[in-house]
């Protein structure tokens, strides 16, 4: 994987080309994250300019969580992230994929954090709050230090999966290191970050979170901090299966003639009438999502999903 270090420096489409990229699949990658930002495909040419201008510098900071969300979007396909994110944005410091370990990632990410252009905090996982935050560390400073340290100096903090969005899985009942999402950690700071729950959630929401960003588009969010473009219906408002629910045809079993001819899976356990996100139009590598595949919405980017929506299957 090709991770380009250096800050503020300017891409152009050309760039992308000799990357391997043609021009036919990146207009269709900047097309994908316009109509995913509900903006249309006459906004695919301004997504394209904020992707191939100057690279903001991002800091991406992980705490406690199982790397899925950095893992969603490394699997990135047409085109595959290293060929065209990586180029996007300087990624000065990630725990996972950076080369730089020990000494040498320190001061990568205090180069990254005081970089005179400011830079774009990216947060994995939820932060352990117990004890004054002893139940996460890394590199010798405890999670919850690390945070208080680094994000009230970032001109936009995303959120990057339920984790830390709201705590995620490690917020569970009975939630013994009191880990929480990151606006609630840092509630005394007055931090309000752009959150992008899922569990995992789709890369293209990152995405044009940055696009947003880089446009000067003001993000709306809802009252959990969710950008509306990406999380303003529930995921039954979009789904294919809907015109099943309304005639009452709803599957009896997984492996039933009428759940492989898509009829609705509500009485399984799926939880898409209450689970507000964009699952059905931002198909993940624009191919399929847990619903057109056959499995019911867990509601994986709703706030205490864990323990509000269990039991995930009924039958």
């Amino acid at each position: 994987m090709r991770i380009a270090i250096g800050l503020g420096k300017e891409r152009s489409e050309k760039d992308m080309e000799d990357r391997g990229i043609n021009r036919r699949d990146f207009m269709k990658f900047c097309t994908a994250v316009a109509v995913t930002m509900g903006l249309g495909p006459a906004f695919a040419p301004e997504v394209a300019r904020a992707l191939t201008g100057k690279r903001p510098s991002v800091v991406y900071l992980h705490e406690a969580e199982c790397t899925g969300c950095s893992e969603a979007v490394l699997r990135a396909a047409n085109p595959f992230l290293d060929e065209l994110i990586l180029d996007t944005i300087s990624l000065d410091y990630h725990e996972t994929i950076m080369a730089a370990a020990g000494d040498a990632a320190e001061e990568a990410l205090n180069a990254a954090v005081n970089n005179p252009d400011g830079f774009i905090c990216v947060v994995e996982g939820a932060i352990p709050t117990a004890d004054n935050g002893d139940y996460g560390y890394i590199s010798g400073h405890t999670m919850l230090s690390t945070v208080r340290r680094i994000i009230p100096k970032a001109k936009l903090t995303v959120c990057m999966g339920t984790c830390s969005a709201y705590g995620g899985v490690q917020a569970a009942k009975p939630n013994p290191t009191k880990a929480k999402g990151v606006a609630d950690a840092l509630a005394d700071l007055g931090i309000k970050p752009v959150n992008i729950p899922g569990c995992p959630p789709n890369p293209l929401n990152l995405v044009g979170t940055l696009v947003a960003y880089l446009t000067g588009k003001k993000i709306e969010l809802d009252e959990y901090g969710r950008p509306l473009m990406f999380f303003g219906k529930t995921v039954h408002e979009l789904c294919e299966r809907k015109k099943h629910f309304d005639k009452g045809e709803f599957a009896p079993s997984f492996n039933s003639e009428e759940a492989r001819k898509g009829w609705c899976l509500y009485d399984l356990g799926c939880k898409g009438p209450g689970t507000y996100n964009n699952c059905p139009k931002a198909l993940f590598n624009q191919t399929n999502w847990p619903v057109g595949a056959g499995h019911p919405c867990i509601g994986c980017s709703e706030p205490s999903f864990w323990d509000d929506m269990t039991p995930f299957y009924e039958n």
